[in-house]
């Protein structure tokens, strides 16, 4: 009896003429679904012990990002400009995952002389992998007009000094150890891509996000040219043991790789801030309504933050060549990490930058992601404006203990 009412129910609600059409819309759904939500990766790496730095680990990918590392044991210290307000989340994740070797570390990214003091007294004797995540986040919204230049500016140049700052860290680590540092940008580097100068000035949103996707690309992949450049890059681990197997010096110079990964268009990240219906003074009511509005769509075609680490953990879990576990002469030999590369979906992406006109000839060049001259460009811009930027962040600090000290002596 009650199945009888059940079917006839159903076709009151969908007469049997449109069975089809609603099967076939409903694999629709499912297959587009599955294809915005992107590839999983199938691998998986002990992480115990290790020790991993993430930045932006307080927003919702950096959160997603510290619970998957803490599942796997890993020892995880996050960068945070407040640790008092962030106390609550770190003892949350240790209940959560089990792992009470979560930390939180004072460093306030926007402050040249706070990231300073954080590296001074980085006393760690082992580091593992860098993960920068502060730059995922999108800056701008279409709600509401902003000048953004600076926090962007700013944002990069963190990641530039941090690296500057810890690099002579790992050096000295054993050649043997695998570490990893990897740049998380964002998912508009492709806007960027034809016309990509490190002294050109992006007008739209869009393409002001593409730019700085675009540029710590560039950076990161010089950066790998730096670090086989090295005389230390060059050692090759030195073992009997069957597991640890070379595949080929030209594959990768440094034990040191460095990669750029991107996690997608999130709702989170992505679309919530683009809207303004991220919570805080910028906070649009006509941007969080219409974002609630859009939540079947966007839940359809954009990706959660547990879709989009799955390439960060991919790159973070695929064998080096110097820790890759194939053996030479086999059909299908072992996929290993490419250092230096960008990655999407758990791939390497063959993104084409104009290189630019130069004269100078007898330096090689390898033509990936911008070439050599391009790279040099691009290392060459963060220079100068780190100086800038470090002469600002003195000036405004010694203002500030200007502006302190000037009550106590006039009294």
């Amino acid at each position: 009896m009650v199945l009888k009412v059940l079917a006839a129910s159903v076709n009151v609600l969908l007469p049997s003429e449109y069975y089809v059409h609603a099967i076939v819309s409903i694999l629709v759904i499912v297959v587009v679904r599955a294809f915005a939500q992107g590839r999983t990766t199938n691998r998986e790496r002990e992480m115990h012990a290790k020790v991993v730095l993430v930045t932006g680990g307080f927003t919702p990918l950096g959160l997603t990002i510290i619970q998957n590392l803490a599942e796997r044991g890993a020892h995880i210290i996050a960068l945070s400009p407040n640790v008092p307000q962030v106390e609550i989340l770190i003892n949350l994740l240790r209940s959560t995952t089990k792992n009470e070797h979560i930390f939180a570390d004072q460093c306030d990214l926007s402050s040249p002389s706070s990231i300073r003091s954080f590296c001074s007294r980085f006393k760690e004797t082992r580091l593992d992998a860098i993960i920068f995540a502060h730059e995922y986040q999108h800056l701008g919204s279409i709600i509401h007009s902003q000048d953004l230049a600076k926090q962007r500016q700013d944002g990069s140049l963190a990641s530039f000094l941090i690296l500057t700052l810890l690099l002579p860290v790992l050096l000295v680590a054993p050649t043997d150890r695998d570490i990893r540092i990897i740049n998380v940008v964002n998912p508009f580097y492709a806007a960027a891509a034809p016309s990509y100068s490190p002294t050109s000035k992006p007008s739209s949103l869009f393409h002001q996000e593409g730019w700085r996707s675009l540029q710590m690309v560039v950076f990161t992949r010089h950066l790998q040219r730096i670090l086989d450049a090295l005389p230390s890059g060059g050692q090759i681990p030195k073992t009997d043991d069957a597991t640890i197997h070379v595949v080929s010096d030209k594959v990768q110079k440094s034990n040191i790789v460095a990669v750029s990964v991107c996690p997608g268009l999130t709702r989170s990240d992505t679309i919530a801030p683009l809207l303004s219906a991220v919570r805080g003074r910028d906070q649009s009511t006509f941007g969080f309504v219409l974002y609630i509005l859009l939540q079947p769509l966007l839940r359809l075609l954009t990706k959660s933050t547990a879709s989009a680490v799955q390439s960060i953990l991919h790159v973070l879990f695929l064998p080096t060549p110097f820790k890759s576990t194939a053996r030479q002469g086999t059909d299908n030999p072992e996929e290993v990490l490419k250092a230096g590369a960008l990655y999407r979906e758990c791939a390497v992406v063959n993104l084409r930058i104009p290189s630019p006109a130069t004269a100078d000839a007898e330096v090689p060049d390898d033509g990936e992601l911008g070439g050599v001259h391009l790279g040099q460009a691009v290392w060459e811009s963060f220079e100068g404006a780190l100086k800038e930027w470090e002469k600002v962040g003195d000036e405004k600090t010694g203002c500030d203990n200007a502006e302190v000290d000037t009550p106590s002596s006039s009294g």
